[in-house]
Formats: structure tokens, C-alpha cells, sequence
């Protein structure tokens, strides 16, 4: 009913087994070898004062919804006061998970991509002397793909919270209105035993005049400037 066991045939086909089983042990050592370059050239590139401007894509494998114009990118920088700069420059970590879709595209497209950048807040990058980061590669013609958004989403309010960086014309509504606050906070009489209307604006000209010191003086003081100014710029002073 059972076959006795032949432990020469056994150790025989154990002996033909082991050639294959070392064979794929060898491909696996090799994938994971040439995978493990390929990471640390895109780490290298990331890396990399490379100012590369166009890739070899396949546009037939390109995502629409992923490619903006740097006019699209500049707008949406100076509305949340965020910077478009090399990746070299960003001080956070970037996670595997954008290597992994690197390596996605580069295998997709056949081509090794160059040139990263990354929009972020200025605190995100090390930027030279004179919260939410996405990752872009250059398509050409002043087009950018996105290939991986990471991190928490901006706050809600901060394309209010930086609208009187914009320009010049805002900062000054704001100065305007913090002054008329504060004149109005001014308890009645404290000049005199009758508020009039003129000296409501006398006063009012005179928080003016002291709010727009504090906030020309820390403009200066700090190397602030504004918006457009800064939303390409690698250096904290501009």
C-alpha cells in the first residue's frame, strides 16, 4: 500500500534542488542590490544642485490632474506665502513612500528623473543668508509634475494669516484698521472732558504712525519682504 522510501533518490533530488534554490537566492541578492542603487541615486539626485528643467516623460502616461504651469504654482505660492525651490534645499525628511513613486514613474516612463522641486513653507527649507511639501519634477516648457504630496494639510486660515504679506497695498489696509481699533479702544475723555470728532482722527493718526514704525522696523529688522518676492527665492532675507 506504501511505497518504501528510496533515501538514495531523496538525496538526489535534494542535490538538484539546491542549484536552483542558491540560482534564485542569487537573483533575489541581485534585485534587491540594483533596487538599493536605484534608491541612492534618487536620494543623491534629491539631493543634488542639479537645476534640471525637462524630463523624458511619456506624455500618453501622464496624469492631467498632476500638471501645473509655474504660474499656477507662483499663484498658489503667493497666496499662502510658500516657496518653490530645489529639493537640495528642503530640511525635512523626504518619506519612502515618494522614493517608491520615483521609482514608479522612472520604471513607467523608462527615464531617470532629474531636477526636483518641492513647494513648502519657508521653515522647511535650509535657506542661505542674503506643513505641507509637494514634490514636483519638470515636465519642460515651464510644466511641473507632481509626483507626491506628504504632511499635514495647511492650515485653513493661513491664506488669511499671510494676506498682508502680499503686497504692500494690504499691509497697509491692515495697519489701517489695527490703528482704527485701537483709537476706538482709547477710553473717552482721556485727552479731554469732550471728544470731538477731530480729535478722534488725531489720534487716530497717531496709531498709525506708531503701528506702521513697529511694522516697517520689524520688516527691516528681520529682511521680510514680500510674497512675490520671496516664492522662488533660496534666501531668508529677501
Amino acid at each position: 500500500m506504501f511505497q518504501k522510501t528510496d533515501i538514495h533518490r531523496k538525496l538526489q533530488r535534494t542535490k538538484e534542488n539546491q542549484p536552483r534554490e542558491a540560482q534564485i537566492l542569487s537573483e533575489v541578492r541581485e534585485i534587491l542590490k540594483q533596487d538599493n542603487l536605484k534608491e541612492a541615486r534618487i536620494q543623491q539626485q534629491l539631493g543634488s544642485q542639479n537645476n534640471g528643467n525637462h524630463n523624458h516623460f511619456d506624455f500618453d502616461l501622464l496624469e492631467t490632474d498632476k500638471i501645473f504651469h509655474i504660474d499656477q504654482i507662483k499663484e498658489i505660492c503667493i497666496d499662502y506665502r510658500l516657496r518653490f525651490l530645489n529639493s537640495s534645499y528642503f530640511k525635512g525628511k523626504i518619506p519612502q513612500e515618494a522614493i517608491s513613486k520615483i521609482k514608479h514613474l522612472e520604471k513607467l516612463h523608462n527615464t531617470e528623473l532629474k531636477g526636483f522641486k518641492i513647494m513648502a513653507p519657508s521653515k522647511l527649507f535650509k535657506l542661505e543668508d542674503k506643513d505641507d511639501p509637494l514634490l514636483f519634477a519638470p515636465i519642460g516648457n515651464e510644466y511641473f509634475y507632481l509626483v507626491h504630496k506628504w504632511g499635514n494639510d495647511l492650515h485653513p486660515l493661513r491664506k488669511l494669516m499671510v494676506w498682508p504679506f502680499k503686497n504692500v497695498g494690504n499691509l497697509v489696509i491692515l495697519v489701517l484698521l489695527i490703528s482704527y481699533l485701537v483709537t476706538l479702544m482709547v477710553p473717552e475723555g482721556l485727552f479731554s472732558k469732550k471728544s470731538t470728532t477731530a480729535e478722534f482722527w488725531i489720534i487716530y493718526f497717531f496709531m498709525f504712525k506708531c503701528i506702521a514704525s513697529v511694522v516697517i522696523f520689524y520688516g527691516f529688522a528681520l529682511g521680510k519682504n514680500f510674497n512675490p518676492a520671496i516664492w522662488n527665492s533660496k534666501y531668508f532675507n529677501t
